[in-house]
């Protein structure tokens, strides 16, 4: 197995305060890798760290083979970063963008313009190509300002909440083009408030909560942790008055409606599968109460 990205007891503090506490991870390479936790749990932090923006206090920190603090110029040759916030030029059109930066890049002018032309069409920009960013949409930027981490192919590529103020369909649109990086080769290593997001993108998730590593796996090994199916019975106003365990199949169901009629209990019926929300708080929660 070869790894994108190792860590082994990764420290960092600010004033103080400890926003990294230790943090080893594993991610493999040519997998999307999501990093969850809510605001303030040191995501970014990781990120800055894992792309030679912040240096750690303690700790190790390997990216596609080559350790970030020896060698981040050797990194940065390596790796791609889109953060939370556009860096695009919104004078510029769409294709004047992705021309510089294939030129700061160090392409020359007739190769520039072709990666653009290529990426316009990867990116499904081309009619917009010609218009200025500050007319694009949200949605339309996102995608303009991955475009732009992609003129150069990277080993890994960072993504830092990358669908945060998205719409539905944009954010949709955008789990595609990631889902198609990581077919090419590309580790994606995003970190995400959306747990929904992890679920259908990421081949590995890690669960990070008051700066520690609190679960890591894939989404259905992190399910299995609080248990399998249950079907629920609820009332007119969805409280919950009865819940019994099943393994999902027919058989199963239904062992458990036939004690639920034996119990005489009336009300809504659902199975309720275990979700990365249930994982995240239960998680969270026992995490709160050591």
């Amino acid at each position: 197995m070869k790894l994108a990205i190792e860590t082994d007891a990764l420290t960092r503090s600010f004033h103080g305060r400890t926003v990294l506490d230790k943090v080893s991870l594993r991610a493999e390479a040519g997998r999307v890798f999501a990093l969850l936790g809510p605001n303030g749990s040191g995501k970014t932090t990781m990120i800055n760290i894992l792309t030679g923006l912040l240096a750690p206090d303690a700790g190790r920190v390997l990216v596609a083979g080559v350790d970030v603090v020896a060698d981040p110029e050797a990194v940065c040759s390596r790796i791609a970063l889109t953060g939370q916030s556009t860096a695009v030029d919104e004078l510029l059109t769409g294709a004047e963008n992705l021309w510089m930066m294939g030129r700061l890049w160090g392409l020359r002018a007739a190769p520039a313009r072709q990666r653009a032309a290529a990426l316009l069409q990867e990116f499904d920009l081309v009619e917009a190509g010609g218009r200025q960013v500050r007319t694009y949409s949200g949605g339309m930027r996102r995608r303009l300002d991955l475009a732009l981490s992609l003129v150069r192919t990277p080993e890994v590529l960072f993504l830092d909440e990358p669908t945060t103020g998205l719409d539905p369909r944009s954010r949709r649109d955008l789990w595609q083009v990631i889902r198609s990086l990581a077919g090419g080769g590309t580790t994606v290593f995003l970190t995400t408030q959306y747990l929904e997001e992890a679920d259908h993108l990421a081949d590995q998730i890690a669960v990070l909560h008051a700066g520690t590593i609190v679960a890591q796996g894939t989404a259905h090994e992190l399910k299995s942790h609080i248990g399998g199916d249950v079907v629920e019975v609820t009332n007119d106003q969805g409280a919950v008055l009865r819940r019994v365990p099943t393994d999902g199949s027919l058989p199963g169901l239904r062992t458990a409606i036939e004690a639920l009629d034996a119990e005489a209990v009336s009300g809504q019926v659902t199975i309720h599968r275990p979700t990365l929300d249930d994982v995240f708080l239960a998680l969270t929660a026992q995490e709160a109460h050591r």
